[in-house]
């Protein structure tokens, strides 16, 4: 499906293409800027050659719905940042968003502050949520049917970003998602009409190979964006060898350095 130029869920190549930002239909190319939360991370996030900006959103308050909501990342639960000052200031950029929810209770409220500036924000829309548990996951999962209800009721042009909860512990075999994980995901997403992005952990992509071009195959509409832990270990072979195996033009880097620079090397990208 072509989708409308400047739209929420405008495929993210196709509107940095488009706006001159890249050359070729390679999510490589795309940069981001991950946990732009509170205010001078924004700033710099804005300030950065970043294509997409990631943050995370909470809500101020106890009860669902009666509270504001801020840019933070479990463990902080407070932030000199709202969601609503983050908006107004990425709406004066080129930048496309990536919301990321690890609770129900923020997604409305979000959803409604995203609606009203809707006219003013012409690019591309992710919102993000661990909906399954996946690889040695051990956080709560966010309810798929209350956390897609809500987002596609208010915002139903987003693109969604679905994931899986996931755990990596060094010296040990860690397992990769299984067929159970990707089937699970397979029968939430046939029911949508929304792009998804898959977040996967670049230290269990490898070894779900056959599991996740399963998963892609199911849909043109579906992409995975690899992303990386703190202190996970993988190798930039293994980055290179999801580039040899999967279509380039639905695979996106969200990577930590040094590892980020090490791959765009690889690649004969710039850094």
């Amino acid at each position: 499906m072509k989708r409308e130029l400047g739209a929420w869920s405008e495929n993210v190549l196709d509107y940095f293409l488009n706006t001159d930002q890249i050359k070729t239909r390679d999510g490589a190319e795309i940069i981001w800027y991950h946990a732009a939360n509170n205010r001078s991370q924004m700033k710099k996030a804005i300030q950065s050659a970043a294509h997409m900006v990631e943050a995370d959103i909470l809500l101020c308050g106890e009860e669902e719905g009666n509270g504001e909501p801020i840019m933070a990342h479990p463990p902080e639960t407070n932030s000199d940042n709202t969601l609503q000052t983050w908006l107004n200031e990425i709406v004066n950029t080129k930048k496309g968003i990536k919301l990321d929810f690890k609770s129900l209770a923020a997604v409305k409220p979000s959803m409604m502050l995203l609606e009203g500036i809707k006219l003013h924000l012409r690019r591309p829309v992710w919102i993000n949520a661990d909906i399954l548990p996946g690889p040695n996951g051990s956080n709560t999962v966010v309810d798929a049917k209350r956390f897609l209800d809500t987002v596609t009721s208010f915002c139903p042009d987003v693109t969604l970003s679905l994931g899986w909860t996931t755990g990596w512990q060094p010296q040990q075999c860690n397992k990769g998602y299984s067929w159970a994980m990707v089937k699970e995901m397979a029968q939430i997403c046939d029911a949508l009409t929304q792009p998804v992005t898959f977040p996967v952990r670049a230290a269990l992509v490898r070894q779900s190979k056959s599991e996740l071009l399963w998963l892609l195959q199911k849909s043109n509409r579906y992409s995975l964006t690899v992303w990386t832990g703190m202190h996970d270990e993988y190798s930039i072979e293994d980055l290179l060898y999801l580039r040899e195996n999967f279509d380039k033009s639905r695979v996106y880097y969200d990577i930590l350095e040094p590892q980020n620079s090490e791959f765009r090397k690889a690649i004969g990208m710039e850094v």
